[in-house]
């Protein structure tokens, strides 16, 4: 696909966000900061008997590329096991962005990541899973 395609999905995204909200009650959630850049994200989770995400929700501020990446996010792994939250690869995140991102923006980029693993995990994520 033509990366400009990509980059008008991501201001969309902006603008029109997917899941962004909060859940309560939640099974878990986590927010997180990125103090360089100010970006702010928050993901709530709802799992079911089986350890399935049936609800997900992401608030906060911040940049274009970490608020597309958040709607992407949780737009992705709705109906994924637990564990499947805690191993989920930042490539596939960066797939899904689409758009080839300076170090600044990859960033900007995994913090929902980042917030999502910390939550499944209870805990801020070690540095090898973000």
């Amino acid at each position: 696909m033509d990366s400009s395609i990509y980059r008008e999905q991501i201001i969309d995204l902006y603008e029109y966000p997917l899941n962004q909200g909060t859940l309560d009650p939640n099974d878990f959630s986590y927010e997180e900061d990125n103090p360089l850049c100010g970006d702010v994200i928050r993901i709530d989770v709802r799992l079911d008997d089986e350890q399935k995400v049936t609800a997900v929700a992401w608030s906060g501020d911040g940049c274009a590329i970490s608020q597309a990446s958040a709607s992407l996010l949780t737009e992705e792994i709705k109906g994924m096991h637990l564990d499947q939250l805690k191993n989920f690869p930042k490539e596939r995140l960066l797939e899904l962005i689409g758009v080839p991102l300076s170090m600044a923006r990859v960033k900007c980029a995994l913090l929902s990541l980042k917030v999502l693993k910390a939550g499944a995990y209870g805990m801020p994520a070690p540095d090898e899973l973000r």
